[in-house]
């Protein structure tokens, strides 16, 4: 059969004149900016990794992940999902379920013992780092892949932070803490039960040429409560230390937690593990208010924990609390009404935020600390040359995520300090490379997308186990994804802003002025055919082509 005329290469054929002339836009193949790498505090090129991971390529998925982030499997259980909060899926049906695919990803690599080599050469420096939570351990997962000595010291007997005395069992399996633990301790790093109280000092008896503090935020806050002496009151960070180490207080049946974030919540929610048949959070604001994310508050719903909102604890007394009801001013901030009212309880627990203990900075030069915190410049540094901080201890998002990247972003700018001060900076270690800057991008946003192209694919739902059962075992509630709903997950990407080689531009060019370049080489436009239509820029499901005036 005769091919249609407009794609036939015969003399008098479309082909056969160069129309290209008649152009007055040319098409003109991006790369934006995927909104769910945008909101990543990490930093995880989430785009990439999924699409490694759509043909079941886990491995790669998986090393993808590993160059920004080194604990993929803590991620998918404790992260709280900004990347899916972004997702431009969103507004087409659900999001991708992006923790999810992470978190089977970290999983297999567990399962499959896979491990990340230190590849670079020494580079004969040591760094200390303090604090062996999420942003110490990342900062020295990626020191040593940078070639530099790594030594963590911790007051605790084993490295995790609040991921392993903060964050219940029932959210962080320890098994899989440890496995993540173990691969990063496994590549040369050093882990030094220790407490460090003058940080010049120990960076003096280590030989260390620069450090990096995270010592977290580990000491509850303290509030006055007019309190009688027999009345039992803790703070949430005791109680979660106290039960990761096995020594849970005995807490009596009736508990109020009095605080709104997520350690309340966790509070409350281990309350009832242990026992207590009735477990109250007292908040002095409303839901919508609650820093706690909602996802924690359901669940905390679901296993009997009750809120009491407007509401703040007036004096506690033997076995029960003066409540007083509260109301929003017009600025939203919670003023007293004067009426009280009475709550049975045989345990108060504080849950009113953390503060970092800060001391063994004393003295030291340059450092400035305000509100609690230290001020650190754009690459971590304090003011002091070659001490870096991150983590809860500076201003932040308090987040695993958050000090996950922080751990990234430091030792980073730990490496580029390093080698300018030996003027050992060059491109062959690929460090260099490593540290620039990426051109500014433009995000990806809905309106460019074309989903005529993509069918309704609601995300999976991951298992839970059933609340009665929740209540009295510190087993992990939400499971994870099998391998044919992660492979499900990973293909719902919509590749926002960035071609997936789907030759819907190929296909519809009625000049086959489009080229295909090969598989992973995308396509280039033969200007001498193409009349700058704007057919393949309309018809890209996911917004990869601009039409740019043409140069006249």
């Amino acid at each position: 059969m005769d091919k249609p005329f407009a794609i036939t290469l015969d003399p008098g054929s479309s082909l056969a004149n160069k129309t290209g002339s008649w152009r007055t836009e040319r098409p003109v193949y991006v790369d934006l900016l995927p909104p769910c790498n945008h909101a990543c505090p990490a930093g995880e090129n989430i785009q990439q990794w999924l699409y490694r991971a759509e043909d079941g390529g886990y491995e790669a998925a998986w090393r993808q992940i590993m160059a920004d982030n080194p604990l993929p499997a803590v991620m998918g259980r404790v992260c709280y999902r900004p990347c899916e909060t972004a997702c431009n899926r969103g507004q087409l049906d659900t999001a991708v379920g992006i923790n999810s695919v992470e978190r089977f990803l970290g999983d297999e690599a567990i399962r499959q013992h896979w491990n990340v080599p230190v590849t670079v050469p020494d580079s004969g420096r040591h760094v200390l780092v303090v604090g062996a939570g999420p942003s110490g351990l990342s900062a020295a997962y990626h020191l040593r892949l940078l070639g530099h000595r790594v030594t963590i010291r911790d007051q605790a007997p084993r490295p995790g932070g609040m991921m392993r005395y903060g964050i219940p069992a029932y959210r962080l399996p320890r098994d899989v803490l440890d496995a993540e633990i173990d691969r990063i301790l496994a590549m040369g790093v050093s882990f030094e039960q220790a407490a460090v109280t003058d940080i010049q000092k120990a960076m003096a008896d280590g030989g260390c040429d620069a450090a990096f503090l995270a010592v977290g935020a580990q000491h509850g806050r303290r509030a006055y409560i007019p309190a009688g002496d027999s009345a039992k009151i803790l703070d949430a960070v005791t109680l979660l230390h106290a039960t990761a180490d096995g020594e849970p207080p005995q807490l009596g049946r009736r508990v109020a937690v009095y605080g709104g974030g997520n350690t309340a919540v966790d509070a409350a929610r281990t309350a009832r593990r242990l026992g207590a048949t009735d477990a109250v959070v007292v908040y002095r604001r409303t839901r919508d208010r609650m820093p706690a994310h909602d996802v924690e508050v359901d669940e905390a719903a679901d296993e009997g924990v009750r809120m009491m909102w407007l509401s703040t604890i007036a004096r506690a007394e033997e076995g029960k609390l003066v409540i007083e009801k509260m109301q929003l001013d017009e600025t939203g901030f919670p003023q007293p009404t004067g009426e009280l009212t009475e709550l049975a309880a045989d345990t108060v627990i504080l849950a009113l935020g953390q503060e970092s203990e800060l001391s063994l900075l004393d003295g030291v030069p340059g450092i400035t600390i305000g509100d609690g915190v230290v001020q650190v410049g754009p690459d971590l540094m304090t003011g002091h040359p070659g001490i870096f901080a991150g983590g809860d201890m500076v201003p932040a998002e308090r987040t695993v995520t958050v000090g996950i990247g922080h751990g990234k972003k430091a030792a980073r700018g730990i490496d580029r300090w390093l080698r300018t001060n030996r003027k050992e900076r060059n491109d062959a270690d690929g460090t260099e490379a490593i540290d620039k800057v990426a051109a500014e991008r433009r995000l990806a946003d809905f309106g460019r997308l074309n989903t005529w192209y993509y069918s309704d694919a609601p995300a999976t739902v991951r298992p839970q186990l059933d609340a009665a059962r929740r209540i009295s075992t510190f087993d992990e509630v939400t499971g994870g994804l099998d391998e044919t709903t992660a492979l499900f997950e990973a293909r719902r990407c919509l590749s926002c802003g960035n071609c997936f080689e789907c030759d819907n531009c190929y296909g519809v060019c009625p000049d086959n002025a489009v080229i295909k370049l090969g598989p992973g080489q995308r396509y280039q436009i033969d200007l001498d055919y193409c009349k700058g239509c704007g057919i393949c820029a309309s018809e890209c499901p996911c917004g990869a082509i601009d039409m740019v005036p043409e140069r006249i």
